[in-house]
């Protein structure tokens, strides 16, 4: 696992603890800052991954990305690609953080292996594998009450 990839992996494990935080009320407004600033991290640790590219908000699956292997659950905001194939990240809208089952279930129903999996009614976490990919899938819920999911989809090693 290259460094950067560790590193979006570390950030989304933190992001995924904050969020698991911000549900209890006496540190709504503090934790739904620090949320809030981690995801910015997440966005950056992202950039890293890729190589450098963006995320997009278009609506679209960046070119490249495997939609035949890798089910996304959602609607699809935007996302961005590295160069020569070497990773993808796609984001999703969701009605609700209890779809991250249903993401689980179709990830593990397209051959992909869990592990590392934890979720909870804001958030969830989860590292998927197959011979071909790996999925690193986080559910947040923003502050704005907006759910969303992003997969971090690179070649498996």
């Amino acid at each position: 696992m290259t460094r950067r990839v560790r590193m979006a992996l570390s950030a989304a494990l933190l992001l995924g603890g904050m969020t698991t935080l911000a549900g209890c009320s006496v540190a709504d407004n503090v934790v739904g800052g620090v949320v809030d600033e981690v995801r910015g991290g997440v966005d950056d640790a992202v950039t890293d991954v890729l190589g450098g590219a963006g995320v997009s908000t278009d609506g679209n699956v960046p070119n490249g990305f495997p939609t035949d292997a890798v089910p996304l659950t959602g609607t699809v905001a935007g996302g961005g690609a590295g160069t020569d194939a070497t990773g993808w990240v796609v984001r999703t809208t969701l009605a609700n953080a209890g779809e991250f089952a249903a993401a689980q279930t179709a990830l593990e129903g397209a051959g992909f292996e869990g592990s590392a999996v934890n979720a909870d009614e804001t958030s969830g976490f989860g590292t998927f594998t197959s011979d071909r990919y790996t999925v690193i899938l986080t559910v947040t819920t923003g502050s704005d009450d907006v759910v969303t999911a992003t997969y971090v989809v690179t070649p498996a090693a």
